[in-house]
């Protein structure tokens, strides 16, 4: 069975609710999910539960999936339109808390971003890792998105363009802004 026809048969008994090839599709997607999570949601935490919500989600509408793209693309638009809706989400939050916080008896802190640590990072890495995400994090939202997408899951440009909904070029020159904004946070450690 060639890959087309396999994608197409799951995608059948998932939208008849066959257990076994949720599972099948849990375990193939789960990493590269929480991945793509991880690298918009500020925690660990924060990515699971958004790999969490997608698979749920997954579960729930398969049935809407209508097969214009291929499986993994809907889940990564899936994961991305999560991990964006709930950083949005957060931010606000923050912005009250700040705001509400100006005018209460509390004066600590509302928010402090905690390390980016993965279990595939050595202890030596971390630090460096650490200065890259914050780099990245900084990124416009589209540009993080595509950034991620292209060197972390290694999609190709029309991967990119099909998740994102956008056009090959736009995907290139996302791409091409995004490096060279983490260029130029960057140079300072170049040299450290």
């Amino acid at each position: 069975m060639n890959e087309q026809a396999d994608e197409l048969h799951r995608l059948e008994l998932l939208r008849k609710g066959d257990e076994p090839t949720f599972r099948w599709l849990v375990d193939t997607y789960q990493t590269r999910v929480f991945r793509t999570a991880l690298a918009i949601a500020p925690t660990p935490e924060e990515a699971e539960d958004v790999a969490q919500e997608v698979f749920e989600e997954v579960y729930r509408t398969v049935g809407q999936f209508r097969g214009e793209a291929s499986l993994s693309t809907w889940l990564y638009r899936l994961t991305t339109s999560r991990a964006l809706k709930k950083e949005r989400d957060r931010k606000r939050k923050k912005r009250f808390a700040f705001l509400t916080s100006l005018f209460g008896p509390d004066e600590s802190a509302i928010y402090d971003p905690p390390d980016f640590q993965t279990p595939e990072t050595s202890l030596e890495d971390r630090e460096r890792i650490k200065v890259i995400n914050q780099a990245v994090q900084q990124l416009a939202e589209s540009q993080k998105i595509a950034f991620t997408l292209h060197y972390q899951e290694e999609l190709s440009y029309q991967e990119i363009a099909a998740v994102m909904q956008t056009s090959v070029s736009a995907v290139e020159s996302l791409l091409f802004r995004a490096r060279q904004t983490l260029r130029k946070r960057l140079t300072p450690y170049r040299n450290s």
